[in-house]
């Protein structure tokens, strides 16, 4: 079976990013090798982590397990909010690319703005020098609103390639997507199904629309994403689940079926709120 050949999305720095990656937020370590083998075997060439889960050690055996190429693979990890500052970020990003067996990352992310902290500026210019270092290809932040990404472009020198935020047709972020827009910047989607806390798979909008093409609901929202120009990493531990996601690209919703997935906003966040975290 041909494997699908997954878009790419162009960064302001140059670089591009596979569109549809593989996630590992609340991967339980243990099983962690096993699943990014399968994601791979599967087709999977964008790999998220972060330092915080856990399991970057376990997601670099998987990648040398491989024998795939480094350059046919996007890794990203991130920083913890504990490790924001200058040296701190040094010394943490060199202890990630360690544990992930890598001479270089494909991106870099601050996991949290964590305004309390008010590190955020700091940090951002530790990455640019990390940036400039060759060891990281692209830099960008996470669950940045736009007061947070308005701050860094006005304080700091280079735009972020990447704001990857909670984002699904339940709570779609519209100011900050706007910004990001504006700005170049690539909105990557976490919780892209907004999995667990809403019912969105088993809406009519959703199921109509899977229905109209022969696939799952889950299918459709991803759909729904690689549409609107997101990236997107939907997570499972299940292969089946897996390659399911992955084959999303032998349809495309209908412009009434996208409005429709589109007016389910209702600014209903999922996970923390970036302002207090």
């Amino acid at each position: 079976m041909t494997r699908p050949i997954v878009p790419r999305i162009q960064l302001n720095d140059g670089f591009s990013i596979p569109q549809l990656g593989f996630g590992v937020f609340r991967v339980d370590p243990n099983e962690t090798e096993r699943i990014v083998t399968e994601a791979l075997e599967v087709g999977y060439r964008h790999i998220d982590t972060a330092r915080i889960y856990g399991n970057e050690t376990q997601v670099g055996r998987a990648i040398a397990r491989s024998e795939i190429r480094r350059e046919e693979l996007f890794i990203t990890t991130k920083l913890w909010n504990d490790d924001q500052g200058t040296q701190s970020a040094f010394d943490a990003f060199d202890a990630s690319l360690e544990r992930l067996g890598l001479d270089y990352l494909d991106l870099y992310l601050i996991h949290w703005p964590a305004p309390a902290q008010d590190r955020y500026v700091e940090t951002w210019k530790a990455f640019e020098r990390l940036q400039e270092s060759g060891r990281v290809r692209s830099i960008g932040v996470s669950n940045f609103r736009a007061p947070h990404l308005e701050r860094l472009l006005a304080e700091t020198d280079i735009v972020p390639a990447v704001d990857q935020i909670e984002l699904h047709p339940y709570h779609q972020q519209p100011e900050t997507a706007a910004f990001a827009e504006e700005h170049g910047i690539a909105i990557e989607a976490w919780g892209p199904l907004g999995q667990g806390k809403y019912p969105l798979l088993e809406l009519p909008e959703v199921t109509d629309a899977a229905a109209a093409h022969g696939v799952t609901p889950a299918q459709a929202v991803i759909r729904w994403h690689l549409q609107r120009g997101h990236i997107v990493f939907p997570k499972s531990n299940h292969r089946g689940r897996m390659a399911e996601n992955f084959d999303v690209f032998g349809f495309e919703l209908a412009p009434d079926e996208m409005d429709a997935i589109t007016a389910l906003e209702r600014a209903g966040r999922m996970g923390a709120d970036p302002d207090e975290s």
